[in-house]
């Protein structure tokens, strides 16, 4: 292995790895193969120069995202080398030692990385102190209490969410009085009696997919964690909407209305009931009044989403099958006539809104430092602060084959 400490070393091979690993991989015949592009070429790169003939980058977006690349490279490059010319600046204790990327790529093979006995690796320098809690070849912490603790923070938000669908089935609008709103979908489509379980049923078998990814998935604590703090957050801001605005129920079918639980300890009883049975008719689950915004649509398109976006692309198969899902399930739910159409448009907007701002956040290294970022998302900062990259889609077997035949043995 050949270890290059300052970019300005590195070669058109390790320059293509640098690329990959920053996402560019369809840029590395143009920048490595076609122009030999090397580690002092690569730190005075402009925009102008990836704008302007010969190079020319056809997408705007590919332009910006690979100048803020550069720039943060090139400022780490800056800093190591200002901090590497003063070394009596600090006092030997307390040496400074900024964030860098380390690239290691055995000798030979091609500039982008065809090789079999190329290899590339990663490494962070950790803390701004010492080595200590580097892992080897830039590995993926898993940070498991981070997960445990999320985990607890999701546990509560869905205890949250089972408490005040009590509340607001306490002041479900009378039908009566208060007679279903009309909606162009289920003014024009008939009632289905069965379609809502089998928008549950759909939930079920995407779940059954995610938890075969987790089982399986090489960074199934980062992934778990990432569920968590999403659901938690869909969920947390449910509880908002369906509190402050009650709807009136979607269909005369619904035997709804106004129901008082008495003391506080009945109300809990409810709302443990609803928890335990994760909100699911299925499960003998029936509430009123929780329609701004659905929950069931949130579930089905979070576990689309994490289904596609963590198994490898060439599974077209699995992907397809997800999204067919999801997209049934959520027809399923207005079919049933058990939400309005804007239950289900919404509640698919802000998950995959959601969804999509988190993981570009988390995929941005330059962006999880603002401080703005600390303030705004604590929960996003705290999740993925020793992340700063891309997560892999890797696989391995989670248990040892010993512990495996031990188990089958007895």
């Amino acid at each position: 292995m050949v270890g290059c400490e300052g970019a300005e070393l590195w070669s058109s091979q390790q320059v293509s790895f640098w690329l990959k690993d920053q996402g560019f991989a369809k840029y590395v015949d143009l920048l490595c193969v076609k122009h030999k592009l090397d580690g002092a070429g690569l730190l005075n790169l402009t925009e102008n120069d990836l704008r302007s003939p010969p190079l020319q980058l056809p997408l705007l977006g590919d332009i910006k995202r690979l100048t803020l690349a550069l720039k943060t490279l090139q400022r780490q490059h800056t800093l190591t080398h200002t901090y590497s010319r003063k070394p009596n600046s600090l006092s030997p204790s307390r040496v400074y030692k900024p964030k860098h990327y380390l690239y290691h790529a055995q000798v030979g093979g091609d500039c982008n990385g065809t090789a079999k006995a190329a290899t590339f690796v990663r490494e962070d320098s950790c803390d701004g102190y010492s080595n200590e809690k580097c892992k080897g070849h830039g590995d993926l912490d898993p940070e498991y209490w981070k997960t445990a603790l999320i985990f607890v923070y999701v546990t509560l938000v869905f205890g949250i969410t089972s408490f005040i669908m009590v509340l607001v089935h306490e002041k479900v609008p009378d039908i009566h009085t208060y007679p279903p709103l009309p909606d162009i979908f289920l003014d024009s489509v008939p009632r289905i009696p069965w379609a809502f379980a089998m928008a549950e049923a759909c939930a079920v078998v995407l779940g059954c997919i995610l938890l075969l990814t987790l089982l399986l998935h090489k960074h199934r604590s980062i992934l778990f964690r990432r569920f968590c703090s999403l659901m938690g957050t869909v969920f947390l801001l449910r509880c908002v909407t369906m509190f402050v605005t009650s709807l009136s129920v979607p269909g005369h079918h619904l035997q709804c209305s106004g129901k008082s639980y008495g003391d506080i300890w009945s109300k809990l009883r409810r709302a443990f009931e609803i928890w335990t049975g994760l909100g699911m008719s299925m499960t003998g689950v029936h509430t009123c009044g929780d329609y701004m915004f659905s929950g069931h649509t949130v579930v089905l398109t979070m576990l689309n989403f994490f289904n596609t976006e963590y198994t490898p692309r060439k599974w077209h198969l699995l992907h397809t099958l997800s999204w067919v899902l999801n997209l049934f399930g959520i027809f399923f739910i207005l079919a049933a006539h058990e939400h309005y159409s804007i239950d289900v448009f919404i509640a698919f907007y802000i998950t995959t809104r959601l969804f999509l701002y988190y993981h570009t956040l988390s995929n941005t290294r330059a962006v999880q430092q603002l401080r703005r970022t600390r303030i705004w998302f604590p929960l996003f900062s705290f999740s993925e602060r020793n992340v700063n990259r891309t997560v892999p889609n890797e696989f391995s077997w989670p248990f040892s084959r010993p512990m495996l035949l031990r188990t089958l043995i007895r």
